[in-house]
């Protein structure tokens, strides 16, 4: 029999082995951007338009993790609205003893701020997102976007960026973190802001928890886009829980 390399039963982590098995490169010189999703056994990325459904206690414990060590937490407006996202909440310590593991999060322990792309900026300034977050939201807009709309975002609580004339491209997103020192990214969804950035080639690394469970139904696909691609990628590890959760991690080649 073969054996499988790099698979690690979640039982055999201690919190700071699970950390350092999602570890970010060291000396970041570009945005490393990791996309975060679950997905049932059949495929499906929600039930009943929301990822809770599928979230078991591994899948919660990754996420937090994940949360750790990203320097920015990026999102569609589509799934702020369907999740009510409000601002990230990681362990101040655990951000302060990742960045001196050189592993992510940082120096301070501050929250990684949630950006939101969203091309006119149509969302309501009392949100959860601009009244339960510990540091500004980033809102990521086009100049087609009314001004007063953002004024009220500003007024609320929000940084907002203006990226572009009808669209916000995925490079020129990419270039918001960079231009901000916010290397470590983190996207938590939807499907088609996750498809525009695989198919711009701006992926390096997909974490996908397979929930043990069949949904069926409609849903669709955790990527969505204008056209098919193809993006060879490469098993880095696979955690697997009690449950039979699976925890994959994979990156380009």
């Amino acid at each position: 029999m073969q054996r499988i390399h790099n698979v690690t039963q979640l039982a055999d982590l201690d919190d700071d082995a699970l950390a350092r098995c999602y570890a970010y490169p060291h000396q970041l010189d570009a945005p490393w951007v990791r996309a975060n999703f679950v997905a049932s056994i059949d495929g499906a990325f929600s039930i009943s338009g929301v990822s809770a459904g599928l979230g078991t206690d591994a899948d919660k414990k990754v996420f937090t993790v994940l949360r750790e060590l990203a320097d920015v937490i990026v999102i569609g407006a589509g799934t702020l609205r369907a999740e009510d996202y409000g601002g990230a909440h990681p362990d101040r310590g655990r951000r302060i003893a990742h960045y001196h593991q050189g592993i992510g999060g940082n120096a301070e322990g501050t929250p990684p701020p949630i950006a939101v792309v969203s091309a006119t900026a149509r969302l309501d300034p009392a949100a959860k997102l601009f009244t339960d977050s510990e540091v500004a939201p980033i809102i990521i807009t086009t100049s087609q976007a009314a001004p007063q709309q953002i004024k009220r975002l500003e007024k609320a609580g929000a940084d907002v960026v203006v990226a572009g004339r009808a669209a916000i491209m995925p490079a020129a997103l990419i270039k918001v973190f960079a231009d901000r020192g916010l290397p470590r990214v983190l996207c938590e969804g939807g499907p088609h802001l996750f498809g525009q950035l695989a198919e711009a080639g701006l992926v390096d690394e997909l974490c996908l928890t397979t929930a043990p469970m069949l949904v069926g139904g409609p849903g669709g696909r955790i990527s969505l886009s204008a056209s098919t691609f193809d993006t060879p990628m490469a098993r880095k590890q696979l955690v697997l829980a009690e449950d039979g959760t699976v925890l994959a991690r994979w990156a380009r080649r």
